[in-house]
């Protein structure tokens, strides 16, 4: 038997319906704070994600799904999506209108990790782009969506982690203290971390192996290096965070898995998820844009992975059993009143109205009982005899009354119910 890959996963109904309903959720949210859709293809040139995640980053070292195609081509399954949004930003001019671009996206991304709880190879992320601001209130406005959404998804044990990591002017004196710390103690680090040593010391501060973590806590503090911008920068995102009574914690070792990040960076857990607590994290890009080819433009965004997003909810009983369901059933019994109430069926669904036929042929009691246990409201039921009098039964299955309508009023009855 062939079988889903691992770290894959089919959706199947009921589940899919919860699905539905976050990204529905997702959906009115982000228009109502002006975000609008932006749908990437899922794969691109690999020099993309080299150039703008950065290669010395365990997604493109490690993780990434690359292949060549029959061009010779080297090309790479998205692993995440603001490389890919960016480019789009550049090949399509975005950037000539000279405003500020509001972008969300839902989609599959593909890492090779270990599968395990809330993670797959395949993954799903929802994720927001703000293109063109450098404003901190463009910091705290996004960080503002991902919390609205959490909480009006019913997640309350929630706790913001802000951090700044600099930029380019103040960076690389906090680099070479890194350097001098982590030599110091290569012998309690990992391999991937001695590694990392040089090409990239921060991530030394990211890593999830016990030991690195241990020597990772007494290094030095990256809010301790920041020049003059980023540190009036951070203490605005702040200010504007306080103003709108978001609560926030400061975490200077916060630091995020792609190298494009600059100043702000902040994460979202959800506490009772343990370990796994990360629900979203983000940050600001102001270098990316230009990386990838571009004009300088400014940029900040995060996203949310949706199987740890609903794991979170599955956790406090907080998505639907199942979908919506069917206001009406079809009953019929007789060859002529099939074909019959397959026309009305059609007529119903046509005015709007969510209509369930049977298709596997069951006896009348057998298709009250499955209406039933489907919880369905109406039955509309047609013989010869409701036939022969253009009229049905419609019978209300859960205060079990029923009444005969005629054929020509039935629309307009059902109509009152939705």
């Amino acid at each position: 038997m062939i079988k889903a890959l691992r770290g894959t996963q089919d959706i199947l109904p009921p589940q899919s319906a919860q699905w539905q309903y976050v990204e529905a959720k997702i959906r009115r949210i982000c228009s109502r704070y002006g975000f609008a859709e932006i749908r990437t293809p899922m794969f691109e040139q690999t020099e993309l994600f080299q150039r703008g995640i950065g290669e010395t980053t365990d997604v493109v070292s490690k993780e990434m799904y690359t292949f060549t195609d029959r061009g010779d081509r080297s090309l790479t399954l998205r692993p995440e999506n603001t490389a890919s949004a960016v480019r789009a930003y550049l090949e399509h001019k975005i950037y000539a209108n000279q405003g500020v671009e509001r972008w969300y996206y839902i989609g599959s991304m593909f890492r090779y990790d270990r599968p395990q709880a809330g993670r797959y190879r395949e993954f799903h992320q929802f994720g927001t782009e703000i293109l063109g601001s450098a404003s901190p209130q463009a910091d705290a406005e996004i960080i503002a969506l991902a919390l609205q959404l959490f909480r009006e998804l019913g997640l309350q044990e929630l706790e913001l982690l802000i951090n700044s990591v600099g930029c380019p002017q103040c960076r690389p004196a906090y680099r070479q203290a890194l350097v001098e710390y982590f030599t110091a103690q290569s012998d309690e680090l990992c391999k991937d971390c001695r590694s990392r040593l040089d090409k990239n010391p921060l991530r030394l501060l990211d890593c999830k192996e016990e030991g690195c973590r241990r020597v990772a806590a007494g290094a030095p503090l990256l809010t301790d290096y920041l020049c003059e911008d980023c540190r009036t920068h951070f203490a605005a995102v702040q200010e504007y965070l306080t103003a709108a009574g978001i609560a926030f914690t400061l975490d200077p070792h916060l630091v995020r898995g792609l190298d494009y990040y600059t100043k702000t960076a902040f994460e979202i857990q959800y506490l009772p998820l343990g370990a796994q607590s990360a629900v979203c994290g983000g940050g600001r890009y102001d270098g990316l844009v230009e990386e990838i080819g571009g004009p300088a433009t400014p940029g900040i965004g995060f996203a949310v992975g949706l199987e740890r997003l609903l794991l979170a909810l599955a956790m406090q009983n907080l998505l639907p059993e199942t979908g919506e369901k069917p206001l009406a059933a079809l009953v019929t019994h007789g060859e002529a009143a099939d074909r019959a109430g397959f026309a009305l069926a059609q007529e119903l669904r046509a005015a709007g109205l969510a209509v369930d036929t049977d298709l596997a042929g069951r006896s009348m009691r057998s298709r009250f009982k499955q209406l039933a246990k489907a919880g369905i409201k109406y039955a509309i039921i047609m013989g010869e005899d409701e036939l022969a009098q253009s009229r049905i039964t419609l019978r209300n299955l859960q205060e079990s009354t029923q009444e005969s309508i005629a054929m020509e009023d039935l629309v307009a009855r059902l109509q009152t119910e939705e």
